[in-house]
């Protein structure tokens, strides 16, 4: 007998279709049998061992982040109810360009220090891999949701050439081109960007180009973190859809956002561009978070050339005055790289973690507001917040617009990425409400998509930008990663004052056939397991 039947559940199968009420059975971590509509057909009503009355609940595909920071918190927190409470059963890590593998000695402490900020100092993780199979091999021993893994060109940069702001020799070209191909044969579904972050937006276009060819030889695909998502923003959009088409790779933007004043209103200016790429025969998609601020580190808003190389150069231009000066006349003044060619606008940074609890009477202001308190300059503030915490505070950059947040995940080719940062005492609510959000704030209160639409953006979509063949949707034979959510009441919990509130409207969410969540309360079962990218 099977392990269990989902009764009576109306089925929201990902494929964007109208639903449908089903009995769905479950066995050996696969969906075994769909019976439709079996409570009126008056035919033999599937049986086993459990019976789970999924009356009023919709049965869906279990979400995909396809924009994750949890690289980390996988392995330190095997609770991990940040994502799974939201019924998220596969994230995509690696993201940003910045991530722990592959690594030396010498990278993985620089990396260690450079990302702190995103996932902590990691003093309580074994790093006891170095290449990108030994890290997926440490999830196989058991996490709580599924995980893909993207190459972090900043890394293999870093590994193979340095911090420096300087082009690759042809030597250390074929070594990077080795790396991302070694990563690709390990399981990489593909290679990300970081590219206003040190070091990966030292690269220029070709040596990107080149890297991408390796990429798209393995099936995978591109994701970048790109140039500009401020004053620069529609030309570097523009030069990651140029640059995978001559490199015949498929590309994903990630959190596709049009930020700051200059942006306002122009998301239709993008999507025209997307569209046009789109019906000349580019593979596209994006992903984006259904919120206004972003969330970033704020060593990131500082100019390339006071953070090359690496992090204790950085604190050493930051001690000396002279120096300090010039880096404050690029953020306030020029508007440096780092800030999007924006000049910072200081009421808009808002401190939201740090790594010494010392500091914590920043957090949750912002840096106006902390340096009006305290009679003295932002820049003084910010400063001394980065020499102090060792570069490791995040901020909310309250730069968004929601018309431009809901004319983009309206798109044919978008996809839903939590960019969830779980580090700090405040982080942004995003990492624990981003798919509760676009069911009950964008669907049921707003309807800026229907329900079987949005679910489509958050399960077959990713599903099929990631190749993999048995997830995405409910069918027979697939995998059972599931959720089953109210629609009358699912809404993200978690708010600005409140970050780590978790979700309402989700009792039940099944990793490989397993409760993850039951009964609205995280279990102890960690059924999640690295999800490989298949070499074509």
């Amino acid at each position: 007998m099977e392990e269990l039947v989902i009764r009576d559940a109306d089925v929201v199968d990902g494929s964007g279709d109208h639903s449908y009420r089903a009995d769905v059975v479950v066995d050996g971590g696969r969906i075994v049998s769909i019976v439709k509509e079996a409570a009126d057909a008056g035919c033999q009503r599937p049986k086993a061992r459990r019976e789970l009355d999924a009356e009023g609940l919709v049965l869906a595909p279990g979400f995909i982040d396809m924009h994750a920071h949890s690289d980390l918190a996988l392995l330190r927190d095997p609770d991990h109810s940040a994502k799974a409470a939201q019924g998220v059963t596969l994230e995509v890590l690696g993201q940003d360009g910045l991530s722990y593998a592959p690594v030396d000695d010498r990278t993985l402490g620089e990396v260690r220090r450079a990302i702190a900020g995103w996932n902590g100092p990691g003093d309580d993780i074994d790093f006891d891999w170095r290449s990108v199979g030994e890290y997926l091999d440490r999830l196989d021993r058991g996490v709580a949701v599924n995980a893909a893994y993207l190459i972090p060109q900043g890394t293999v940069r870093a590994l193979a050439v340095g911090w420096e702001d300087r082009e690759a020799t042809p030597e250390e070209l074929n070594r990077m081109r080795r790396l991302v191909a070694e990563g690709m044969e390990q399981g990489a579904v593909g290679m990300s960007s970081g590219l206003t972050y040190t070091p990966g937006m030292y690269a220029p276009d070709a040596e990107l180009t080149e890297l991408c060819r390796v990429v798209a030889s393995y099936g995978g695909y591109y994701c970048p973190h790109h140039r500009s998502y401020g004053a620069g923003a529609l030309e570097a959009y523009a030069e990651m859809v140029a640059l995978t088409r001559e490199a015949g790779c498929p590309l994903h933007l990630a959190h596709a956002t049009m930020n700051f004043g200059v942006n306002k209103g122009r998301a239709p200016e993008l999507l025209a561009l997307l569209d046009e790429a789109l019906d000349a025969g580019a593979d596209i998609s994006l992903d984006t978070y259904p919120y206004t601020p972003g969330c970033t580190t704020l060593v990131a808003l500082l100019p390339s050339w006071a953070s090359e190389g690496g992090p204790e150069e950085v604190l050493r231009r930051l001690a000396d005055e002279a120096t300090a000066e010039r880096i404050r006349h690029d953020l306030e003044v020029t508007g440096s790289d780092g800030c999007h060619g924006v000049p910072v606008e200081w009421e808009t940074v808002e401190i939201s973690g740090v790594g010494d609890p010392a500091l914590d009477e920043y957090v949750g202001r912002t840096v106006l507001q902390a340096a009006r308190a305290r009679g003295e300059s932002p820049w003084t503030v910010a400063r001394e917040l980065l020499l102090k915490d060792r570069l490791a505070p995040t901020i909310l950059q309250h730069v968004g617009h929601e018309e431009n947040v809901r004319a983009i995940m309206r798109h044919r080719v978008h996809t839903g990425g939590s960019d969830g940062i779980l580090q700090g005492a405040k982080p942004h609510p995003r990492a624990y409400g981003t798919f509760p959000r676009y069911l009950g704030h964008y669907v049921r209160e707003l309807g800026v998509l229907s329900l079987e639409e949005c679910v489509a953006h958050l399960t077959s979509r990713p599903a099929a930008r990631l190749r993999l063949p048995d997830r995405g949707l409910v069918r027979e034979g697939y995998k059972a990663d599931l959720v089953l959510f109210d629609p009358r009441t699912v809404d993200a919990g978690s708010t600005f004052a409140e970050p780590r509130t978790l979700p309402t409207g989700i009792p039940y969410v099944l990793v490989d056939g397993r409760f993850v969540i039951e009964d609205g309360r995280r279990t102890d079962v960690l059924a999640g397991r690295a999800v490989r990218g298949t070499p074509r």
